[in-house]
């Protein structure tokens, strides 16, 4: 009798310690990040015609910042600024560039034979990044989805910047096809079950564009996204007993139009029939481009759902994470509806005000937090905040100091429904579309657009009233006018690399 009560004391001991041990570890960390998913387009906030249950389930279960802001209005350097915790006024990688010195990096059968001729310029090998802060703190750090931050060979890749395992495409030109001919594990290039179709590929001269069989070349075996996801999967069954951080940095739903069957059946139901989208600006051609590009998010939405099921699965959701946010504002080519599907609401629409821009159409994105037992669910959230904060954030929440000469501030006070420092301000500053720099203060946005031509005139617009930026009033208020034309000298610092300089503020 005495050595069974011994056993059963011992045992509640070891209970006891393995519960100590699992409320003190460090919670997992996924940070899914959409391509080119506008602020509208996702069902909690605003969208109609497209579902996306698992995402708006993920939003009633944490909280929904209305204000917060992509660090670009195009892929590689809002990554960079996400990875690094500095505005694109101070960081290496502050448009997209292809590094073309190389040679022919935009033929996409080229680059497919020599890696050389894959990728974007690398960032350097020193540079801190959010990877590299979370391994210190034992985390094991995962990339899944798309880098653009430094070809194959280079310092720039992953492996050398944080990063335990990489998986996914290299770069984002390669990403122009969903149905690529390979992606990258780690440092090694990975055939896949399909032929090199190379973007700008068009329908066969005497196809019909009515007819679904003219557009089987671009439907294939291996779809991206689904192998993608799969070691997504895998990495959170091998880690499930270790803290980990995941950047899933979806494909989705970025051009081309391309999803599985199943999926874009769904929607044509829905939608009826559609006049095909021909191809044009690089992209294929696509038989039902409404219903394929409805598709593609609600296949991003499944994914995240499925996700959230392993975790549940594994006993690990209570002890994750997840923040859920997109690149940057949507497209306006490539055979998107944006109209119709009314994808950068309550912002304005299309050419000029979506991706490549810094209106809020093309750098106000959506963000939702989900932490069990620490948000709050079914929260709302308009703290103003950007990209760059989310390098100091979840360093605060695993436990580890960010560095320095960041621009960031950690919102976590804000999930914890703590008091919570604000920003005097937001930068940013894009040299590409005719160079352009915009500054939020409070209600107040400011821009400059067209600095390649000599503009140096600020647009003025008050967010409160006017969402759309549609009435500029810096004539009726030259103090905030001028507060920000100072804030705009005094965050620009001239880029290393010449591309991104601006010889209108005195660069060159």
């Amino acid at each position: 009798m005495r050595e069974i009560i011994i056993i059963v004391f011992g045992s509640l001991i070891l209970l006891g310690c393995n519960s100590v041990e699992k409320e003190e570890r460090s919670p997992n960390i996924i940070y899914f990040l959409a391509d080119d998913l506008g602020y509208g387009e996702v069902g909690v906030f605003g969208q109609t015609k497209i579902k996306t249950p698992n995402i708006d389930a993920l939003a009633k279960s944490g909280m929904m910042f209305t204000q917060h802001y992509s660090g670009a209005p195009v892929c590689a350097p809002a990554r960079y600024v996400f990875l690094t915790g500095k505005h694109t006024g101070h960081a290496f990688i502050r448009g997209n560039d292809e590094w073309s010195e190389r040679g022919d990096v935009w033929n996409y059968a080229k680059a497919f034979s020599d890696p050389g001729l894959e990728g974007q310029r690398p960032i350097p090998k020193n540079t801190v990044t959010l990877g590299n802060q979370l391994k210190k703190a034992g985390y094991k750090t995962s990339i899944l989805g798309k880098w653009g931050l430094g070809a194959p060979k280079t310092d720039g890749v992953p492996n050398l910047q944080g990063f335990d395992f990489f998986y996914g495409y290299n770069c984002q030109r390669q990403a122009h096809n969903l149905y690529p001919a390979h992606l990258w594990e780690n440092t090694e290039k990975i055939l896949l079950n399909n032929d090199l179709v190379a973007p700008r590929t068009k329908l066969d001269s005497l196809a019909d564009p009515y007819n679904n069989q003219s557009y089987a070349k671009f439907n294939q075996q291996e779809y991206a996204p689904k192998k993608i996801q799969e070691k997504a999967l895998s990495f959170i069954e091998e880690n499930k007993d270790n803290p980990f951080f995941m950047y899933y940095a979806s494909p989705l739903p970025h051009l081309p139009l391309q999803a599985p069957k199943e999926y874009v059946d769904k929607y044509r139901k829905v939608f009826g029939d559609e006049e095909p989208y021909i191809g044009d600006h690089g992209y294929f051609p696509n038989r039902y481009p409404r219903a394929t590009y409805a598709a593609m998010i609600s296949y991003l939405d499944d994914q995240l759902g499925e996700m959230i099921a392993l975790l549940k699965e594994k006993g690990i959701y209570e002890n994750t994470i997840i923040i859920f946010s997109s690149d940057n504002g949507p497209t306006y080519l490539g055979g998107v509806d944006f109209d119709y599907f009314e994808s950068s609401k309550p912002f304005s629409n299309g050419y000029g005000r979506t991706k490549g821009f810094v209106y809020e159409g093309g750098i106000r994105v959506p963000l939702i937090a989900s932490w069990p037992n620490h948000i709050k669910p079914g929260t709302t959230s308009n703290h103003i905040s950007a990209f760059y904060d989310l390098m100091p954030t979840i360093c605060d929440i695993s436990g580890v100091t960010p560095p320095e000469d960041i621009d960031g501030i950690s919102f976590k006070p804000v999930l914890l429904d703590q008091e919570q420092k604000k920003h005097d301000f937001l930068y940013w500053e894009f040299p590409s579309y005719n160079g352009q720099q915009a500054v939020r203060i409070g209600k107040w946005k400011g821009i400059r657009k067209n600095i390649f031509d000599g503009n140096l005139e600020i647009e003025l617009y008050n967010l409160e009233t006017d969402l759309e930026e549609q009435l500029d009033v810096s004539g009726q208020y030259p103090k905030i006018v001028e507060n920000i034309k100072v804030i705009m000298e005094q965050e620009h610092e001239p880029a290393t690399n010449d591309k991104f300089k601006f010889k209108e503020l005195g660069d060159l």
